[in-house]
């Protein structure tokens, strides 16, 4: 990853952090985008843009933090023109950046939980559309690499119906984005990651070991999917995966990639259903 330029949204903590280490280890000037620029934003999680930076500058690449709301439309899109002022390129988008409401894994029917879980459609979905129209002439001059943080939730019942309408959505986004993008070169996958061990995570599984102890022993560490995506971009055949969900599990399988305790992290797809299996029909 000598040389080339991403951009990770919403890496102060969580997956985003864990994707921007693990592209910056390689070599990789990172940018990564949120909110908590130098003081975290939620209370018990922690993290912040400037320590993810200098993290994956200790590691090897450069890391550069900026502050991006990405609740905002101006604020994504002073974020990809400073990346094309200071680089003139763009390698990688990872969006990931995501709201996500506290009580989203409590087991209740979603008119008993508060409206703004329909925040993870503004934080998730439209800013996911919103980063990619910006980054578009980026991607296209360097037929670069385009992925979306995903998962099972798409087609399983997950969190509820926000949860998996933002997912589901993101997925279908991804394909449609890759039938516009195939003549340029670039790119386009929605990632369906398992469980991860994040801050949240941990807050979740701890509160209830009996609940979650079995499947959080076997977690997918937050780089993991960084070392996949690193994978399928140094792929001289990626583009053949354009359009499609893929399970970060199985792509780590096809790679020889293992996590950073030498194991490989199960897919999801057995207990939890298959990617659905959109029409190749087109209608412009």
């Amino acid at each position: 990853m000598q040389g080339k330029i991403c951009v990770v949204t919403g890496a102060s903590r969580g997956v985003g952090k864990g994707i921007a280490l693990a592209l910056g280890a390689q070599g990789a000037t990172v940018y990564v985008t949120g909110r908590s620029l130098d003081a975290a934003t939620e209370t018990g999680l922690g993290g912040t843009l400037r320590q993810t930076a200098a993290e994956i500058t200790a590691r090897g690449g450069q890391g550069i933090a900026v502050h991006c709301d990405h609740a905002d439309d101006a604020s994504i899109a002073r974020l990809f023109a400073q990346v094309a002022r200071e680089r003139g390129r763009l390698d990688i988008l990872v969006n990931n950046a995501i709201a996500l409401p506290a009580g989203l894994a409590e087991a209740a029917p979603f008119w008993q939980k508060p409206l703004d879980e329909l925040s993870l459609i503004d934080v998730g979905l439209r800013s996911g559309y919103v980063a990619a129209w910006h980054a578009a002439p980026l991607l296209i001059a360097n037929r670069g690499l385009l992925a979306f943080t995903s998962s099972f939730g798409g087609t399983c019942y997950m969190h509820g119906p926000a949860y998996g309408a933002g997912k589901a959505g993101t997925d279908k986004m991804a394909h449609d984005m890759a039938h516009d993008f195939k003549p340029h070169g670039v790119t386009v996958v929605s990632l369906w990651l398992g469980l991860v061990k994040t801050e949240r995570t941990e807050q979740v599984c701890g509160a209830e070991p009996d609940k979650y102890g079995t499947a959080y022993q076997v977690a997918e560490s937050p780089e993991f999917p960084g070392r996949v995506i690193s994978a399928l971009y140094n792929d001289p055949e990626r583009q053949t995966r354009s359009g499609s969900i893929q399970v970060v599990a199985e792509l780590a399988k096809h790679y020889g990639i293992t996590d950073l305790d030498g194991r490989r992290p199960p897919s999801y797809r057995k207990a939890l259903g298959n990617p659905p299996a959109f029409s190749t029909a087109v209608v412009e």
